[in-house]
């Protein structure tokens, strides 16, 4: 080996290490991340695809901007509750509500007496605030686990009677009579999969009845010859109603008239309903359980209810969504077409003309389990049906969807002050003009 050996040039780790900029990252991201990229980026020195002089340059362009692998994405497919993306974006009240409980905090302690309080009050005082018509309320860490709870509780070696055309499937594969066998219930099917009558109801309840399920199928619609027994209706057969109504809405809303409510099925007589925090709420993940003092109470002692119990930054999230303003599903829902149309206008004059481009009009759903066939009028940027990959390459990827052989790139879920990202990301993803 000469003196000239470019390996011999390659600079130790530890002087690498005492570069600013890497004792920065070290402090944000971590020892061993930081090396990691120090020792990727010497042994592109050492075989010669890298100078070695700028070894602490690409150790420091190899960093991941945070601590996590979790990228953050636009999202223009035009689905509000993308499940895949995390359903709600959460408002900057919550994103600030949740730092603040990254650290000790009075989460179950009373800074007055000194004494142990009852975890997450200041939540739950504000979702049964949102929802006058809740006895009394509990949150636990998603959806599923509440509906787990409530089941076990009440029903465990005995059965629950649900309808066939409520048997649902969650996603992943997750099946809701797996679900219910898993807490030691048996399920009592009744009905027919478009058709149940309260007589089938009543044929089914006694001795052994734990509690009647309604599960709102909120990922599917079955028209045609139909019949589905009412909240209301199954409250009059004397053993505790369970509504699960799955997407989080609290009270009856104009835009979803079809949509179950917490309020109305607990006005209606349901013991207990069970909700997601982080669809149509619009807050973080948990598992909302609303109803009545002694069922609450029930639920709330049951040993199952520790280790489902929310954590302190989502109840953090969850206070503030229900107190703060508006959060972003509701603007994304909510979102005028006329609106939406201009600002696609607008990104398309923004656009180099070669690039084949032109506003198209467009349709949004509402996604993650609710309002199934609601279609939201929109308008869309379209583009080649390539620009889909290419987009999603881009450093803060551009998430779009392919319709017909074209890339339409929708802005209902875009922030405004992102459409300069977008436009940004098509034209370097773009090829060159002709």
């Amino acid at each position: 080996m000469t003196s000239t050996d470019p390996r011999r040039r390659v600079p130790r780790t530890d002087v690498v290490l005492a570069d600013p900029r890497l004792e920065a990252a070290r402090a944000a991201l971590g020892e061993a991340a930081v090396r990691e990229a120090v020792r990727t980026a010497q042994d592109r020195a050492r075989t010669g695809e890298l100078d070695p002089e700028a070894v602490a340059d690409a150790a420091v362009a190899a960093l991941p901007a945070r601590a996590t692998s979790l990228r953050q994405v636009l999202n223009a497919t035009g689905v509000v509750l993308h499940t895949n993306l995390g359903r709600a974006p959460l408002s900057d009240a919550a994103r600030e509500a949740i730092g603040a409980a990254a650290g000790y905090v009075d989460v179950e302690y009373d800074v007055v007496t000194g004494q142990r309080a009852r975890r997450g009050r200041g939540t739950l005082a504000a979702l049964r605030a949102a929802v006058p018509a809740a006895e009394d309320v509990l949150v636990v860490n998603n959806g599923a686990a509440a509906l787990v709870l409530v089941t076990t509780a009440l029903a465990a070696g005995r059965e629950v009677v649900l309808s066939r055309g409520e048997m649902v499937e969650i996603g992943d594969g997750f099946r809701l009579p797996d679900l219910i066998a898993s807490t030691g219930a048996r399920l009592r099917e009744i009905g027919t999969t478009n058709r149940t009558t309260l007589a089938d109801y009543e044929a089914a309840v006694g001795p052994e009845t734990g509690c009647i399920l309604k599960v709102h199928p909120s990922n599917f619609r079955v028209e045609g010859f139909t019949s589905a027994v009412p909240v209301a209706a199954l409250a009059t057969l004397g053993v505790p109603v369970v509504h699960d109504i799955g997407s989080g809405l609290l009270r009856p809303h104009r835009l979803l008239p079809d949509e179950p409510d917490a309020a109305t099925s607990l006005i209606d007589g349901a013991a207990i309903v069970t909700c997601s925090g982080d669809k149509l709420l619009g807050g973080p993940q948990a598992g909302l359980v609303l109803g009545r003092t002694d069922t609450v109470e029930r639920l709330r002692r049951h040993p199952l209810a520790r280790a489902l119990r929310a954590d302190k930054t989502t109840l953090a999230g969850l206070e503030a969504t229900l107190r703060g303003p508006r959060p972003p599903v509701w603007e994304a829902l909510e979102a005028d077409p006329d609106e939406l149309r201009r600002r696609c206008d607008a990104l398309v004059a923004s656009l180099p003309p070669h690039l084949d481009a032109r506003t198209v009009p467009a349709q949004g759903v509402v996604g993650g389990g609710g309002a199934p066939g609601l279609v939201l009028p929109s308008w869309a940027v379209s583009l080649p049906e390539s620009y889909a990959v290419s987009l999603r390459s881009q450093p803060r990827p551009v998430l779009a969807r392919v319709e017909k052989g074209r890339c339409l790139v929708d802005l209902r879920c875009v922030a405004e002050p992102d459409d300069a990202v977008v436009a940004a990301a098509i034209v370097a993803v773009a090829p060159a003009a002709p």
